[in-house]
């Protein structure tokens, strides 16, 4: 599993609290750094297997190129309007392509349960809908910080 904040431990989402959180949510937002350092962030949707982060990625975007000159990348999954309901997670590593870019749905052994939660989740489907415009990225965190200022109110 991936390291456990030291600040905040207090407001911190347990294991099965992340859990839930990151399977309810649909859209993350994705950082990446482009050659010349520039930072750059976009919203995806995403899928949650409990361990790593599916992110199905337009291979003409700015965050492909970004991510296929240096594969770090930070994402940001949060909820909330008010101070005293903000909750998310920030999980941190390295992304991973996987499968064939852009998808057309070849068969790909390691994306049959990522495509099936995703298309679930997204779409409503039992099967992912391929466009041959997107392609997988996996990130399987070296770092999760979590949030819940929820619990504030309980301190």
């Amino acid at each position: 599993m991936a390291v456990t904040q030291r600040r905040g431990r207090r407001i911190m989402m347990t294991p099965a609290e992340l859990d839930a959180f990151l399977t309810e949510r649909r859209t993350c937002r994705v950082a990446t750094v482009s050659p010349d350092g520039r930072p750059h962030v976009s919203a995806l949707w995403f899928a949650w297997d409990g361990t790593s982060l599916w992110l199905y990625s337009l291979t003409r975007s700015r965050r492909w190129a970004d991510l296929r000159h240096d594969p770090r990348i930070a994402v940001v999954v949060d909820d909330g309007e008010e101070y005293g309901e903000l909750r998310g997670v920030e999980l941190t590593g390295t992304a991973v392509f996987v499968g064939e870019a852009p998808r057309t749905g070849a068969d790909c052994p390691e994306l049959r349960v990522p495509e099936a939660l995703f298309a679930r989740k997204n779409f409503d489907l039992d099967a992912m809908p391929h466009d041959g415009r997107h392609a997988w990225l996996r990130l399987t965190p070296d770092a999760i910080a979590s949030w819940d200022f929820r619990k504030l109110s309980a301190l």
